[in-house]
């Protein structure tokens, strides 16, 4: 079965990269640095550790997966992503996961970021 496993964190990964493209640049590559920091992070946890990483990531999946769907109906408005984290979750964080959300949001909020990025553009002639 760790075949199984491994295909199906894989196919998560992948996903979430993808879903990642639709964020404006600032949060994409913010997003890209934050995932990949932490699949690579638990790829030594436990079975239960690993099960409960995984529910919680497909169920970021599937929030952003929601979310740029009803932005992309109501293009009209300024797109919208993230929701609210909700006490109970909170209160099951380690003392390291409450650090590390507190630096993500410092980044995220942050007026100067700590990367600059540019959407490429082809040159006009």
């Amino acid at each position: 079965m760790p075949g199984a496993h491994v295909s199906r964190v894989r196919a998560l990964y992948r996903r979430i990269l993808l879903l990642h493209r639709i964020l404006p640049p600032d949060l994409k590559a913010l997003g890209d640095q934050y995932v990949k920091d932490e699949f690579r992070r638990h790829k030594t946890v436990g079975s239960a550790e690993a099960q409960r990483f995984l529910q919680e990531w497909e169920a970021y999946a599937a929030v952003l997966w929601q979310q740029a769907n009803e932005n992309r109906q109501n293009s009209t408005e300024k797109a919208c992503f993230g929701t609210a984290l909700p006490e109970e979750k909170l209160n099951d964080f380690r003392d390291e996961q409450i650090g590390q959300l507190q630096e993500l949001m410092q980044e995220a909020t942050k007026p100067n970021r700590q990367f600059s990025i540019t959407e490429s553009r082809k040159p006009k002639f």
